[in-house]
């Protein structure tokens, strides 16, 4: 049986802690449900080598919001930092609506656990999204169901919504196919994006949508 690292266990147990308190509707619920009972066990470790672009100078800043929150909430963020060195963080290979025209420099991915992360697996991603002041990300898709949990201020919108902010500590259900965004203002947005993929296939994760707001 795989095993994962000490940094990795402690991070997952920390996102499920965090998840547990968070404000959630019945459909979040239920996904984060799937998802950490899929995460008991372990997949294949795998081979990143931790890479950082500039955009992620504004991570400390962004874990100042985390850990002024809850209890749960700041060691989720404790975890992640002592797990971010091992991360590759990298841009969103394809473009969408409406985003800023900073956005290109101005954000950054990294895939934890799923295809191309820490640990390969096929059923779940588990990942981190980081924008810098005044970005706002594109519209975009994908098949798979998402929990968001939010660390520090920014402002999303899915469907026909406007823009809301869930507040730090809060938590975002997009269910499948529906196009959402996300944007932040004079502070960093930072969070972490949990996908039950089940049998839909890698590729079918994150593309862009033609849509008007």
């Amino acid at each position: 049986m795989e095993s994962r690292s000490t940094l990795l266990e402690t991070f997952v147990a920390a996102l499920d802690e965090a998840f547990a308190v968070a404000p959630m509707e019945a459909e979040a619920e239920a996904s984060v449900a799937r998802i950490f009972e899929a995460l008991r066990v372990a997949g294949t470790s795998g081979t990143v080598q931790g890479t950082r672009i500039p955009v992620c100078r504004h991570l400390g800043n962004a874990y100042s919001f985390g850990r002024s929150g809850s209890a749960q909430l700041a060691r989720v963020t404790d975890a992640f930092a002592a797990l971010e060195p091992n991360l590759k963080w990298a841009v969103r290979p394809a473009n969408g609506p409406f985003a800023s025209e900073n956005w290109s420099t101005g954000h950054a991915n990294s895939m934890i656990i799923g295809q191309g992360g820490l640990e390969q697996r096929k059923d779940v991603a588990v990942g981190a999204s980081l924008l810098a002041p005044d970005v706002r990300y594109p519209d975009h898709n994908h098949g798979p169901e998402e929990v968001y949990l939010i660390l520090s201020p920014g402002r999303f919108q899915h469907g026909n919504s406007g823009w809301f902010e869930p507040g730090v500590g809060g938590t975002l259900y997009n269910e499948p196919n529906i196009r959402h965004a996300m944007a932040s203002d004079n502070a960093p947005l930072l969070a972490f994006w949990c996908l039950w993929v089940g049998s839909q296939p890698p590729a079918d994760l994150g593309r862009p949508v033609k849509s008007s707001e």
